[in-house]
C-alpha cells in the first residue's frame, strides 16, 4: 500500500486506487477517526462533519437502526404527492442508459430520506435489497448513517460516499452518488436522486453527472410551473376584465398568475382547508374564492377599509406559547407568533392611534435609529395580517376589535423580552400613546 501519511482524502485519488486498496485506506481512516487516533489520512469534510453527526446522535458504527418500511399503499401516496413525479422521465433519460453498462442503480428518495423510486442493472438491485436499500426504505442519515441518499438531504449539497466512509460497517461494499433536488419557486427541498453501486464501478465523474440530471429535472420543474400560469392567466384574463373590484387568480399553492387592481406579488399564502365560498387570506383579507382550471379566482371583499375583520384576540396569557386570532364574517383563523412578533402585536395592541418605526424601534430597543430591523420584522408580520394591520402609522385598522389576554401575573408578560416598553408594562408604567 502506497504511504498516504499527511494526505487528504479526495474523490480523485481514491478513484485512482486499486479498490482493494481505497478500501483498506478509508477503513483505517474511519478506524482512527472511532478510535480518537491521528487517521492515516484526513477525512474528507463533509464526511468528517457526518461521522460527527453520527458519533453524537448514537448511530452504532456496524448496525443500523432499521426503521418500518413503508407499505405499498403508503409509498404510493407518497409517490402521488411528491413533485418529483413529474420529472422522472427527466431523470431516467439522464441517468438509465449508462446504469446497466456501469452496474449502477439509480434510486429517488423523498425529503424524508424515503425511497420511492428505484431502477437499474438487475444484478445490482438484488444486492441493494440485501442491504435494506429498496423502495419504501428510510435512508435517513439518522437511521442508517452516513450514505448518498440521507447525507445529501442533511448537508443540502451534493455528496459522494465511497466505500468505509459510509459510518455503519455494512454498507462498506457500497458508494453512492446523491444530489438534493429543490423546488426551483422557492428553494423548497423535494428529495434526492441518487446513483449507487460497487466500489469498483464507480467514477469521480460520477457525482458532478448526478449532480447535472439534479439541475435539468429542477429546470423542467420551473418550467411546467411556468406553463400552467400561463395557462391559467389565459383562463382568467376575461374574468379579470369583467371584474369591479380587486381580484387576484392563484395556482392551488398560491402563486399569482394575474391581479387587478392590486400591486403583484410572487405568492399568496392560502389557509389551510381553503374551499370556495367566503374565506380569511391573511395576506388580503376577506375574499370571496372561485374555482377555476388549475387555479383560484379570489375577489376581495371591499367595505371601504379592505377588510373585513372584526376582531383579533392577541393571546399572551401562556409563557412561550402567544398567538392572534382573526374572527370575521366568515369564520377564523389562528397564527402562532414568534417572540419577537408577539412583542410587535402587543405594542400596536397598546397603541390604538398607532406607532412610527422610530417609536417602535425606541420601544424594542432603545434606540430611534434602528428602523431598518423594525419595518423588516413588520413586513413579515404583515404577510400573515395584512388585511389587519395598516401602516404610516403602525396600527390595528381602525374598525377592527382588539382583545389583549395579558397573563395573571403581570411579571409574566413576555417574560423573554428586555424591550423597554415590554418592560416598562410588566411594572405597571406607560408611556404616552399606550393603554395603561
Amino acid at each position: 500500500m502506497a504511504d498516504t501519511t499527511g494526505m487528504t482524502v479526495d474523490v480523485a485519488r481514491i478513484s485512482a486506487m486499486h479498490p482493494r486498496e481505497a478500501t483498506r485506506l478509508l477503513k483505517g481512516v474511519r478506524a482512527a477517526a472511532l478510535a480518537g487516533d491521528r487517521p492515516p489520512a484526513a477525512p474528507r469534510p463533509e464526511i468528517a462533519e457526518s461521522w460527527r453527526r453520527m458519533l453524537a446522535g448514537g448511530v452504532h458504527p456496524d448496525r443500523d437502526a432499521r426503521s418500518r418500511m413503508l407499505s405499498a399503499a403508503e409509498t404510493e401516496e407518497r409517490r402521488h404527492d411528491s413533485p418529483l413525479r413529474e420529472v422522472l422521465p427527466v431523470l431516467r433519460e439522464g441517468l438509465l442508459p449508462a446504469l446497466d453498462g456501469a452496474l449502477h442503480i439509480m434510486v429517488v428518495a423523498d425529503s424524508d430520506g424515503r425511497l420511492l423510486w428505484r431502477e437499474g442493472h438487475s444484478s445490482i438491485l438484488r444486492k441493494a435489497d440485501r442491504l435494506g436499500f429498496g423502495v419504501g426504505a428510510d435512508w435517513d442519515e439518522a437511521v442508517v448513517g452516513t450514505n448518498g441518499v440521507g447525507t445529501a438531504l442533511v448537508a443540502r449539497r451534493p455528496v459522494q460516499v465511497f466505500s468505509a466512509e459510509h459510518f455503519v460497517s455494512s454498507h462498506h461494499d457500497w458508494t453512492c452518488a446523491g444530489a438534493p433536488v429543490r423546488d426551483p419557486r422557492d428553494g423548497r427541498l423535494l428529495g434526492v436522486v441518487d446513483v449507487s453501486g460497487p466500489l469498483a464501478t464507480m467514477h469521480p465523474a460520477t457525482l458532478a453527472w448526478v449532480s447535472s440530471v439534479a439541475r435539468l429535472a429542477e429546470r423542467e420543474l420551473r418550467i411546467r410551473h411556468l406553463e400552467s400560469l400561463e395557462r391559467l392567466r389565459t383562463v382568467a384574463a376575461p374574468l379579470l376584465a369583467r371584474l369591479s373590484g380587486h381580484g387576484v387568480v392563484v395556482d392551488p399553492q398560491g402563486w399569482t398568475a394575474a391581479v387587478t387592481g392590486l400591486a403583484p406579488v410572487d405568492r399568496i399564502p392560502l389557509p389551510k382547508g381553503f374551499a370556495p365560498g367566503r374565506v380569511w387570506v391573511p395576506q388580503l383579507g376577506e375574499c370571496v374564492a372561485e374555482p377555476l382550471p388549475g387555479g383560484w379566482l379570489l375577489r376581495i371583499v371591499q367595505d371601504g377599509t379592505g377588510t373585513a375583520a372584526t376582531r383579533v384576540v392577541l393571546d399572551l396569557s401562556r409563557s412561550g406559547s402567544w398567538s392572534a386570532t382573526v374572527y370575521g364574517s366568515s369564520g377564523s383563523w389562528s397564527q402562532e407568533l414568534s417572540p419577537r412578533h408577539a412583542e410587535l402585536l402587543f405594542l400596536l395592541a397598546e397603541s390604538p392611534r398607532g406607532r412610527s418605526a422610530a417609536e417602535l424601534s425606541a420601544d424594542l430597543f432603545g434606540d430611534p435609529a434602528r428602523t431598518v430591523t423594525v419595518r423588516a420584522e413588520l413586513s413579515r408580520v404583515r404577510r400573515h395580517f395584512g388585511g389587519v394591520l395598516t401602516h404610516r402609522p403602525y396600527r390595528f385598522a381602525e374598525d377592527v376589535e382588539v382583545e389583549l389576554i395579558r397573563p395573571e401575573d403581570p411579571a409574566a408578560l413576555l417574560p423573554h423580552s428586555t424591550a423597554p416598553a415590554v418592560v416598562r408594562a410588566r411594572l405597571g408604567r406607560s408611556e404616552p400613546g399606550m393603554v395603561p
